[in-house]
């Protein structure tokens, strides 16, 4: 697909897209709670859809409830999940391009005595799983990859020890899994130790729907966690997925610069690593004001924004975004987390340094440190998303103050995390043409 996205102002209001770090965290619960789960305002990206095929490759019966709304186009208002907990179907199951995905769910395939061959397709062969061979095997687990690469054959079941030490500094999307499947496992005396753990927000969501189905999970300063006695699980468990700060945050920054628009559906309150993404705008002097209804952002005025300093570390998400908002802001802009970038669907900061070029946007990439130097009049040209759907989404908000209109070959990638993006910036008075 190609999308052309032409220069101009944002007016109106639009709500946020499903989070799908909740969603694919709620499948996973709903997965395990032995019972009914029933899921409200559910995701419909491609890792969401990934996820919810992964938990029928599982052993859970998922329904799909829809209805058509305002505007006549059908959408997805509920889902059903019907567990016996992890009893496999059959021998393979496949994450997409899902990171958290293979992450979360492998060793929750572990729980099972099945042997089980995890797939994934797109940059996702690319990424690196070495954890798994290092640390599954520690566990009872028996495990095949490909010299730490897809696809990766196991055999459970998980054997809890009393206390095991896990490497946090890649990702704590294997974290994510771990918990999930140490909870389910009804341990209760295992206490998982984590060295240098990145992306703590994450681990807060995990342990945050981990809590909302009845386990009971705590932590010593993101060091060491336990786990808790618990009340038997409801047999029918209510979970809503919250509004998605990753997404929405392409949206707070179109408002930035070319609004003002109103962003609803967040929660001020979300465990969620992206809602950061306040505090760089507040930094960049943007407009915000919170209402009851939602977050207006931008003015009806010109504003000179100024250059920011971000620290991403714990939100490299927030990458993408910010640099199409240091882009049209005046100066220097300097974000720290670059080495979370490289294991991304791209080498997300060489990726975002070649495409911004083209705009005639100069990024320095400084160790740890990313410096934008904004302020230029952005060029009319074409980019390549690199299969990525965060470079895809950043390139189309540049635009829109851009000299003339941009194009963004490879624009599909979006799929991925926000099918609707597209839509959604036209509903705002974007002109997007797609091919």
């Amino acid at each position: 697909m190609i999308a052309t996205v032409y220069p101009g102002k944002l007016k109106g209001a639009q709500v946020a897209p499903a989070s799908k770090s909740s969603m694919q965290r709620a499948c996973a619960a709903a997965l395990l709670h032995v019972g009914e789960t029933i899921i409200y305002n559910p995701g419909h990206s491609n890792d969401d859809l990934a996820a919810l095929d992964v938990i029928q490759k599982l052993g859970a019966q998922v329904q799909i409830q829809k209805t058509i709304n305002e505007l006549g186009v059908e959408g997805i208002t509920e889902i059903n999940v019907i567990s016996s907990g992890v009893k496999p179907i059959g021998h393979e199951m496949n994450c997409g391009e899902s990171g958290l995905g293979i992450r979360m769910f492998t060793p929750i395939a572990a729980l099972s005595s099945e042997t089980i061959t995890i797939h994934g397709k797109g940059s996702l062969v690319k990424r690196p799983m070495h954890f798994f061979d290092e640390i599954l095997p520690s566990l009872g687990v028996k495990v095949n990859s490909q010299n730490g690469f897809l696809p990766i054959q196991i055999q459970g079941p998980i054997q809890p020890p009393a206390a095991i030490t896990v490497n946090g500094s890649l990702s704590s999307q294997f974290l994510t899994g771990l918990l999930m499947a140490y909870a389910a496992s009804g341990s209760k005396e295992s206490v998982i130790k984590v060295l240098d753990l990145k992306s703590k927000p994450y681990i807060d969501l995990t342990i945050s729907v981990l809590n909302a189905f009845g386990w009971k999970v705590q932590h010593e300063n993101y060091e060491s966690f336990t786990f808790l006695p618990h009340e038997p699980l409801q047999e029918i468990i209510e979970y809503t997925v919250e509004g998605d700060w990753s997404g929405a945050a392409f949206l707070l920054v179109a408002g930035a610069i070319a609004g003002p628009i109103k962003v609803k559906g967040l929660q001020m309150e979300s465990t969620q690593a992206d809602k950061k993404i306040m505090q760089a705008l507040q930094n960049a002097q943007v407009p915000i004001t919170l209402e009851d209804d939602g977050i207006l952002i931008g003015s009806v005025q010109k504003e000179v924004l100024s250059a920011f300093v971000f620290d991403a570390t714990d939100c490299p998400d927030l990458f993408p975004p910010l640099v199409a908002l240091a882009a049209a802001c005046s100066g220097v802009s300097e974000i720290k987390g670059v080495s979370r970038l490289a294991h991304k669907e791209s080498d997300r900061g060489i990726t975002l340094q070649a495409e911004f070029a083209k705009l005639g946007v100069q990024i320095n990439l400084e160790g740890d440190n990313m410096k934008i130097i904004g302020g230029v009049e952005l060029e009319s040209t074409t980019v390549f998303s690199h299969h990525d759907h965060r470079i895809a989404m950043a390139c189309s908000i540049a635009a829109l103050v851009a000299k003339g209109p941009i194009t963004i070959t490879a624009a599909e990638a979006i799929e991925k995390s926000y099918t609707d993006f597209y839509k959604h910036l036209s509903q705002l008075g974007a002109n997007v043409v797609i091919d």
